[in-house]
């Protein structure tokens, strides 16, 4: 039987009746790496780990938003420090390159969110996580330096959009990618998908996160992965089971579960 792991979705965005849903409705579903928001979003990740076994929590603060302040950023690694046996991984953490280009940041904050990123693959180098990474295009090459610099190398690029040098950097330094349901009608997409190693590659959904194509107007629930394998499997040239043995393995050895 098809098993799968989505490994990065913000479940803490969902309603409680979605994530009932999402946890009853399909039995292939075998865990959810819940990544967070804030310090808020971390506390609601781990209570949902704790009704819910499939879940697995990913603490962090997520880029595309202001830069917490110098108080925040004390509280939220003090917590995270007591209660790492209770994550994954560090996550989602990295550049706000969205909230940069609408030009919403200073040059100030910008240096503010390099500098918190670098604390954050430094607080996953202390607690031995690994990191799950918010890097497109031209942020990307900034935290490869960071990782690199501090010898990281269990860093996972979710949703990842970059040009093809940076690619190929990120396969050999052994980091990982994950693919979510716009593989289906992205092009950018495939071109990642044809280009990467299957042997570095997980499946997401990044919900609620709502996708097009033949998921207009859907709840994004992880069952649509399945579609993401096929997809993958045709660009490939494998078969559905190869792959999906690949991504699920990929992801359970990535995060330890």
């Amino acid at each position: 039987m098809l098993k799968m792991i989505d490994a990065h979705i913000h479940l803490d965005h969902y309603n409680d009746q979605e994530i009932q849903d999402i946890m009853e409705s399909d039995s292939s579903i075998e865990a959810l790496i819940s990544v967070s928001f804030d310090l808020e979003s971390c506390k609601k990740n781990k209570d949902l780990a704790k009704l819910y076994r499939k879940v697995k929590p990913s603490f962090g603060y997520h880029p595309e938003q202001m830069p917490p302040t110098e108080k925040e950023i004390e509280t939220l690694f003090s917590w995270i420090r007591s209660n790492q046996n209770d994550m994954v991984a560090v996550g989602e953490v990295g550049l706000p390159y969205y909230l940069g280009k609408d030009q919403k940041l200073t040059t100030l904050q910008r240096s503010q969110h390099i500098e918190l990123l670098e604390a954050f693959i430094t607080l996953s180098k202390e607690l031995e996580k690994p990191i799950v990474l918010h890097a497109v295009y031209e942020d990307a090459p900034i935290v490869c330096d960071l990782l690199e610099r501090y010898s990281v190398t269990g860093a996972h690029f979710h949703w990842f959009k970059g040009d093809s040098k940076t690619v190929q950097r990120m396969a050999e330094n052994g980091y990982y990618i994950s693919v979510t349901p716009d593989v289906l009608y992205e092009e950018e997409i495939q071109r990642l998908v044809q280009a990467y190693p299957l042997q570095q590659m997980m499946v997401e959904t990044d919900g609620p996160w709502p996708f097009e194509g033949p998921f207009a107007g859907k709840m994004t629930h992880p069952a649509m992965m399945r579609e993401s394998i096929k997809t993958i499997a045709k660009i490939k040239k494998l078969s559905m089971d190869e792959v999906s043995q690949y991504v699920f393995y990929n992801a359970k050895s990535f995060f330890a579960i």
